[in-house]
C-alpha cells in the first residue's frame, strides 16, 4: 500500500491537482486535512472517476478531513473518544476521521493550530493531543496487533531542524516545550514517527515573503505508527514538487510505503 497525507488546504480549489497527483504517484490511500467544505459540497465525482471513494468529515469553510482510496474503506469513524470540543456554543469539529483500509487504521487528523501560546486554543490543542493519545493507547491495548496510522498535519515541529530559523520562532507555538512533548508522548503508548529516519525535508511554506523559493519552511505533517505497522514502512517520501506551480496548496504530501 502506498499511503499518503496531505493537508490540501481548500479541496474544491486543488481537486485537480490532488487527483493529478493520485494517479501520477500511484497512491492507494490518502488522508487530506483543511478541507474547507461540507460534506456534501465535497468534489467525490472527481475522485470516482479516477477510481477513487471518498469518506468525508466537514462542516463549513473551516477545519475538514477525509480519506480517499482506491483499496475499499470500512469501520468509518468521525472523531474519537473524548476528543475536546471548541466554540461557543463548544461542539466536536471536523478534525478527525478514522477509516479501515486493506486491513490499516487510518486516521486523518488535522491538530488544532494554537494560535499563540497565551491564547485558550492553545490548551485547546494540548488537550486534544492528550486525548488523542488515550484514545490511540486503547486502540493497541485492545489490540495489539492492529496497524493504526496516525497522518495528518500535527501542527508541531518536534525538532529544531523542523523550523528554517528557531530564533523565529522563540515564545511561538508549534515548537514550544509542552507541544513537543505531546507529540514524543505518542511513543509511550506504542507509536513511532516513521517518516523522521527516511527523508529530510520541510512539508510546510507559507505563502508570504517568497517563502518557499526561500525554503523558509516547517515539518509538521507526520505518520505516526503502531509497533504492528511500523514493522511494515519500507519507505517514505516528501513530494516538494507539489509546492510548485499554479495554486498549490502551502504543505505537500507525505507518503509511505506500506509491505504487504
Amino acid at each position: 500500500m502506498r499511503l499518503a497525507t496531505w493537508n490540501v488546504n481548500s479541496i474544491r480549489a486543488r481537486v485537480d491537482r490532488v487527483v493529478a497527483f493520485l494517479e501520477r504517484a500511484d497512491v492507494d490511500v490518502l488522508a487530506m486535512q483543511e478541507t474547507k467544505c461540507s460534506d456534501e459540497q465535497f468534489p467525490h465525482l472527481a475522485f470516482q472517476l479516477a477510481g477513487y471513494d471518498v469518506v468525508t468529515h466537514g462542516h463549513n469553510q473551516w477545519n475538514g478531513v477525509a480519506v480517499a482510496s482506491r483499496v475499499g474503506h470500512e469501520d468509518v469513524e468521525t472523531g474519537f473518544a473524548g476528543m475536546p470540543t471548541w466554540g461557543d456554543p463548544p461542539a466536536e469539529e471536523a478534525r478527525a476521521l478514522g477509516v479501515t483500509c486493506d486491513g490499516v487504521r487510518v486516521w486523518s487528523l488535522y491538530v488544532p493550530n494554537g494560535r499563540v501560546l497565551a491564547d485558550p486554543h492553545y490548551a485547546y490543542k494540548l488537550n486534544w493531543l492528550d486525548a488523542l493519545r488515550e484514545a490511540a493507547a486503547g486502540w493497541v491495548r485492545a489490540d495489539p496487533g492492529a496497524k493504526v496510522a496516525l497522518v495528518g498535519d500535527w501542527n508541531i515541529a518536534p525538532r529544531d531542524e523542523d523550523v528554517w530559523d528557531m530564533t523565529r520562532f522563540e515564545g511561538a507555538t508549534h515548537v514550544s516545550p509542552a507541544e513537543r512533548e505531546a507529540f514524543r508522548a505518542f511513543e509511550d503508548v506504542g507509536f513511532t514517527e516513521v517518516t523522521r529516519d527516511l527523508v529530510t525535508q520541510y512539508t510546510y511554506w507559507d505563502y508570504k515573503q517568497l517563502a518557499f523559493p526561500r525554503n523558509k519552511g516547517m515539518r509538521i505533517d507526520f505518520v505516526q505508527a503502531s509497533r504492528a505497522l511500523a514493522e511494515q514502512i519500507t519507505g517514505a517520501s516528501i513530494e516538494r514538487a507539489e509546492r510548485k506551480g499554479k495554486g498549490p496548496s502551502d504543505h505537500v504530501p507525505v507518503v509511505v510505503e506500506v509491505a504487504g
